[in-house]
């Protein structure tokens, strides 16, 4: 069954790459994947999926499925691109014109991939009228931290025994590791409008709170957790210089290795925020946008993972694609020893603590799962950058893209035919939420 899947993914690698190119050239940022979404649910109904769109009240998320009765095994697939990000797929930095965003974290690959390894897993199931379902979660915004999430609170996820996940890297492992939990919040201050040269004593500067909000959250950082991060943009600062702004708007992430310990790292912004407030005598009010907890890993999943993955094997680079990545590699400051990684690294014995955010944390603690990565790009390329969107529309990102459709289909169908390996997997869930309960700061609002 697993040799099938694996053929069919090489017989389709034509359409997986002119799929890809066409959610790449694309490039819809979050909420607005329009054309994305489309794309990947029109391949799936054309195969036989049921489609259910707008799931959540999103216009561009769906859930696909295929087959009848448990298990049920779903696989994310995610499709925003990354505003700002313009970039041809040249080895140099060029931005196409008339295109503002790019794939700068690879989710063309990865939505493209998935929908590829849930479609190879389907055609196995159906010659073989196997029992039990596969599940393609098209979740979009996967770069504002809100799908997924939405997603779950609407109850997308409930029925799932395992969810599959992966996404395009420097390198090809099992993502066995922590994340980072995240809290995305936006913070409003509204003021009074004056002219700034004529009648400034009658203005109170919204602006003048935000900038005094950011140096107090600057004068935080230095009593805060070593693993903590905070990091902000001015979404809004007034209109002109000769008006005292009446509103301005400034955009935080806090994040942490633990959801509580951005809880509590919440808080002190909301009183640096009051206390800012306070002293330009505005009006604050902020709101909770996104939260994601801390992804759970999971030691049996990690375990097949790395099995498939190891007899799938890492992605082949010819010389051709080599000398592209270390072109890629010129603007970087530390030269990496190689251009583009062709191994599959050793599992960890215990967990890892990775750096980023993700919303697969959310669903991680309604449902067992599991992620790996593949080598999509230079080796040494910096996350969400002109390198990764450049790769992501060649032949280097489509041979990472088909290694991890494979693995994931070898996995899924692992799963599938093994209810062993499920209750492995939820009894190491349950073991890893032991004695926590989550609360989310989701939707919360004040002042």
């Amino acid at each position: 069954m697993k040799a099938d899947a694996l053929k069919w993914i090489d017989a389709h690698q034509d359409e997986m790459r002119a799929v890809n190119k066409i959610i790449w050239e694309l490039a819809e940022p979050p909420l607005q994947e329009f054309g994305s979404s489309a794309t990947l649910a029109n391949w799936l109904e054309q195969n036989g999926f049921r489609v259910q769109k707008n799931v959540a009240n999103l216009p561009t998320a769906f859930v696909a499925q295929y087959g009848e009765g448990k298990p049920v095994i779903g696989v994310l697939a995610e499709f925003d691109a990354l505003p700002g990000m313009s970039q041809q797929a040249a080895p140099e930095r060029i931005a196409r014109v008339g295109v503002n965003a790019g794939h700068a974290c690879g989710h063309s690959l990865f939505g493209t991939g998935s929908t590829a390894a849930a479609l190879a897993v389907q055609n196995v199931l159906a010659r073989e009228k196997s029992h039990g379902t596969i599940r393609l979660y098209g979740t979009p915004a996967e770069e504002t931290g809100q799908g997924k999430m939405l997603m779950a609170m609407a109850g997308a996820f409930d029925d799932v025994d395992i969810l599959l996940s992966w996404h395009a890297a420097g390198e090809t492992k099992t993502t066995f590791e922590y994340s980072k939990a995240l809290v995305s919040a936006r913070f409003t201050f509204h003021g009074v409008a004056a002219h700034a040269a004529v009648s400034p004593h009658e203005g109170k500067s919204a602006l003048d709170a935000v900038e005094l909000m950011n140096v107090g959250v600057n004068f935080l950082r230095e009593h805060v957790k070593e693993d903590s991060r905070i990091h902000y943009v001015i979404t809004d600062g007034g209109g002109q210089p000769n008006v005292v702004p009446p509103r301005a708007q400034v955009w935080y992430y806090i994040r942490a290795n633990k959801f509580f310990d951005v809880h509590r790292l919440f808080e002190r912004v909301v009183n640096i925020a009051r206390g800012a407030a306070m002293m330009t005598d505005t009006r604050m009010e902020y709101e909770v946008e996104s939260e994601s907890p801390e992804v759970l890993p999971n030691r049996p999943l990690a375990e097949i993972v790395q099995r498939n993955l190891e007899s799938v094997g890492a992605p082949k680079f010819s010389d051709e694609e080599k000398e592209f990545a270390r072109q890629t590699q010129r603007d970087l400051p530390v030269k990496p020893a190689q251009p583009l990684a062709e191994q599959v690294e050793p599992l960890a014995e215990k967990p890892t603590q990775g750096n980023y955010s993700t919303d697969v944390g959310w669903v991680s603690w309604n449902v067992p799962t599991i992620a790996l990565t593949t080598a999509c790009y230079a080796f040494g390329a910096p996350g969400h950058s002109w390198q990764i969107v450049a790769c992501s529309g060649t032949t280097i990102g489509e041979k990472g893209m088909r290694v991890a459709a494979k693995a994931l289909a070898s996995t899924a169908l692992d799963l599938l035919n093994d209810a062993e390996i499920i209750a492995a997997a939820r009894a190491d869930f349950a073991k890893r939420k032991e004695g926590i309960e989550f609360k989310t700061l989701m939707g919360k609002k004040g002042e």
